[in-house]
């Protein structure tokens, strides 16, 4: 919060307390005070007035760092800023005195804001983490497993998003596969998780020597093969360790049967 007003910092206070997704982690009554404590405490959201000591609003932000720069909410008791606030993508603009749903209804419109800004650099950041874990790995320290082959994509780990948590699923850790929709389904130590991917493209990261495909929508880590078992009409049905029974599909019976033999 940056105003020079004790009566405008303490309503401002009373009104954020009720949020309990709101945390104030300072306030400032001069216009370098704020950049001092914007640039070293990084807040998501400044409440800032315009007409103050020193320096005003506007020459608070131009003294911030593009990188270090939060999101806005002018607060002041003059409306001829309104203009040149919205031009630098100010969230909201604030005219005092306000009553309570207008601030609510503009702390409302930050968070929104913020959570879309948050979700976009994790996306990119997420983006970028698993295009590295996927690419060859070209030097020593690189999280990516080559697999069978130079320049091999395979990598040892899945990146995945199950409630809102991110998981890096290791690949021994993986039991089955099953195609679901556009959707791959990733069964492991008795947790399932989705992935929008497809058949063709999981085989293609996946270790052939561990993972094969049983049917034309279900892909098994051999390591978690017991047995195969008579079926009916001369099928067999894959049962992995912890009893679940698999369809097998005869196109890949042989290609199992060899797989098998050969992890012996």
């Amino acid at each position: 919060m940056v105003d020079d007003e004790p009566t405008a910092r303490r309503g401002m206070r009373l009104l954020l307390g009720r949020d309990p997704e709101i945390t104030i982690i300072g306030e400032a009554t001069t216009g370098r005070e704020a950049v001092r404590r914007i640039t070293e405490d990084r807040p998501d959201l400044v409440l800032l007035d315009i007409q103050m000591p020193e320096m005003d609003g506007f020459k608070v932000l131009e003294a911030v760092p593009i990188a270090q720069m939060p999101s806005v909410i002018f607060v002041t008791a003059y409306d001829q800023h309104a203009l040149r606030a919205f031009e630098i993508n100010a969230i909201d603009y604030l005219l005092k005195p306000y009553d309570d749903d207008r601030f609510t209804a503009a702390l409302l419109r930050a968070k929104t804001e913020i959570f879309r800004r948050q979700t976009e650099e994790l996306s990119v950041r997420l983006s970028n983490l698993l295009n590295y874990l996927r690419a060859p790995a070209n030097g020593a320290g690189r999280a990516a497993d080559p697999g069978p082959g130079e320049g091999s994509n395979r990598s040892d780990r899945i990146l995945l998003k199950t409630g809102g948590d991110i998981y890096f699923l290791k690949a021994a850790e993986i039991d089955w596969i099953e195609a679901e929709g556009d959707y791959m389904r990733f069964h492991a130590g008795g947790r399932t998780h989705l992935l929008r991917d497809t058949m063709a493209s999981l085989e293609a990261r996946l270790d052939p020597a561990r993972f094969i495909r049983i049917h034309r929508s279900t892909i098994v880590n051999i390591d978690r093969v017991k047995k195969l078992s008579p079926s009916f009409a001369g099928d067999y049905a894959v049962v992995l360790q912890d009893g679940t029974k698999l369809k097998l599909s005869r196109g890949y019976h042989e290609r199992l049967q060899q797989v098998l033999r050969s992890s012996l």
